[in-house]
């Protein structure tokens, strides 16, 4: 008989492609998977080979979600049976805990898919951030499977709760499944590229007013965010509307396509809390994968992926003087291009799901 595991997010499912990612691997090894999620405004419809729960809810912001969720999700958990529930970040993790501490022969996992508690819209808010971080010291040293996203948040987690997480990085799939378009760039100049979710900081404002000391270099942004409207009043205010180009969402299947025909990709978090400091973007290795030369901010998890394989140029600092001068040194030295290429064909073949999920065989038995 096939072991179930309940998967929970509160995030959109459609989006989240490392929980998808995970879930494909069970289904590989012969588990029956089920994820609960919640349906969102800009929710997009689609099929996944496993059973999937939507949920709509009556409030999707602040406290009062969260409280609606967890509550839902308890007593949703409580007359069901599952050899495994799977806890995909902090906000699903009170009601994962509390239903498999009634339940006998369920183990618990939890995903940490980045330092929750320290998050960027979490600075400032001192009471906001209090409260995750209570609900942190309470339940991480009791978890005994858990595992997280960037060596450096391991390392955090252990100094604080000495609780010994594992490390699964959130690496695209070498073979992925690619719906294969012909595409093009709304501009004749070459191309920095930005794909991911428009919030605070990413670096695209200094990216932007880079824009003035660069020639015959476009910017175009891939995806959508709480910052969309603000960045576009940017660009208007820096009468580069001709120069920065907003492509909307795009479906994961189709943005390869893109990526491959980008000169340069931009990954330019800004260290807006020890959450962004600690990230691995998955931008970064789908830049890698599809052999696009980078550039990237000095954040320590960022620059030890490009200092290790050398596949990009590390910006002094977020100064559009010192971006702009990283673009320049790269579209002028054909030399080092043609390395970055060469190096990102051996790097993604090690920095890859493939090899990555195996480590998921300690997690679900």
């Amino acid at each position: 008989m096939k072991k179930k595991v309940f998967v929970a997010v509160t995030n959109d499912i459609s989006t989240d492609q490392r929980v998808h990612k995970v879930c494909s691997y069970l289904l590989e090894n012969n588990f029956d998977v089920l994820v609960y999620g919640r349906v969102l405004p800009n929710t997009i419809e689609i099929k996944r080979p496993y059973q999937m729960v939507r949920k709509k809810h009556w409030f999707n912001n602040n406290v009062l979600f969260y409280a609606e969720y967890n509550i839902r999700l308890f007593f949703y958990l409580l007359f069901r049976n599952y050899s495994y529930i799977l806890s995909n970040d902090l906000d699903t993790l009170p009601a994962c805990f509390f239903a498999n501490a009634l339940k006998r022969n369920t183990e618990l996992v939890y995903d940490s898919h980045e330092l929750f508690s320290e998050g960027p819209e979490l600075q400032g808010r001192t009471f906001v951030q209090g409260f995750w971080r209570k609900l942190e010291y309470f339940f991480l040293p009791k978890i005994k499977k858990s595992y997280t996203v960037s060596e450096s948040i391991v390392k955090f987690y252990n100094d604080r709760h000495e609780n010994h997480m594992g490390l699964i990085r959130n690496l695209p799939l070498l073979h992925r499944e690619i719906i294969e378009e012909n595409v093009s760039f709304p501009t004749k100049n070459k191309v920095v590229l930005y794909q991911g979710v428009l919030n605070p900081g990413r670096g695209i404002k200094p990216m932007i007013k880079a824009l003035h000391l660069l020639s015959d270099v476009d910017l175009v942004i891939i995806g959508y965010g709480k910052v969309e409207q603000e960045l576009r009043d940017f660009v208007s205010t820096e009468n580069l509307t001709s120069r920065v180009h907003f492509l909307g969402r795009i479906a994961h299947e189709k943005l390869p396509n893109y990526t491959k025909i980008a000169t340069i990709g931009m990954v330019l978090e800004e260290p807006l809390g020890k959450s962004f400091e600690f990230s691995l973007p998955n931008k970064l290795f789908d830049y890698i994968h599809a052999e696009l030369p980078l550039i990237s901010g000095n954040l320590p998890e960022i620059s030890n992926i490009v200092n290790s394989y050398k596949v990009g140029v590390i910006v002094d600092s977020y100064q559009p003087t010192a971006i702009a001068n990283a673009i320049t040194t790269m579209l002028t030295n054909k030399d080092l291009l043609k390395d970055i290429k060469q190096n990102q064909k051996i790097a993604k073949e090690e920095l890859c799901w493939e090899k990555e999920q195996l480590k998921l065989k300690s997690y679900f038995k």
